[in-house]
């Protein structure tokens, strides 16, 4: 006779199909943010925002990842942190942060990391060979290609999405009540080529105080 499964084994294997599922599921808790660098002045840009120092540099399109960045064309980047004395904590939220392009007057607001893992490409990654385009021969063209056809659609293997969404997760800015120092990445949707960026403004307004930083574009 089979015997039916126990309740414990069931939620066991409940489990494991929900870890099977992409990360972008996963608490934002378990970011890590980035290792924060030694002084503030080793960033591209810092502020005073009262007894703390906001930190930022600018990434572009690009996410940076130790075996060569990543890139989104819908967002660009920002590793930002704050620094302060020693034992100090403070709240961290990706809603303190805005980002001014261009001097426009509307500011752009942070977006959480699981926006930007929809949009992540690896630049090292090509495709698998893709057929070369077949000729009609006596059946069309007399061996022209049909230059009408789509574009064949390319699937990144879903091994590479969550690896990207990853890391992407593990480098985003962590919130919440921190030690410092704290530093790690935040995100700001913006389509336009970096070359059409002639000034950039990091706004932070948080229970520091309120800085503004000039970055390089």
């Amino acid at each position: 006779m089979r015997r039916v499964p126990s309740f414990v084994t069931i939620a066991l294997l409940a489990g494991f199909c929900l870890h099977g599922q992409p990360p972008s599921t996963e608490s934002k808790n378990e970011t890590k943010g980035l290792p924060p660098r030694a002084a503030p002045s080793d960033y591209q840009a810092h502020a005073q925002a009262g007894t703390m120092t906001v930190v930022g540099e600018f990434m572009g399109h690009a996410v940076p990842a130790p075996e060569g960045p990543l890139t989104t064309e819908d967002y660009v980047v920002v590793e930002a942190g704050l620094f302060g004395p020693a034992d100090a904590r403070i709240k961290l939220s990706i809603d303190d942060f805005s980002l001014r392009i261009n001097g426009k007057k509307t500011r752009l607001p942070s977006q959480p990391y699981v926006l930007v893992t929809r949009s992540l490409k690896d630049p090292e990654w090509t495709p698998p060979g893709a057929a070369e385009p077949k000729s009609k021969g006596s059946f069309g063209t007399g061996g022209q290609s049909d230059s009408n056809l789509p574009p064949p659609v390319v699937h990144v293997p879903i091994e590479l999405q969550r690896a990207m969404a990853r890391h992407v997760q593990k480098a985003a800015l962590p919130e919440g009540d921190r030690a410092l120092p704290q530093a790690g990445l935040i995100f700001f949707q913006y389509r336009g080529k970096r070359e059409t960026i002639r000034s950039l403004e990091l706004n932070y307004d948080g229970p520091a105080g309120q800085a503004t930083l000039t970055l390089q574009p």
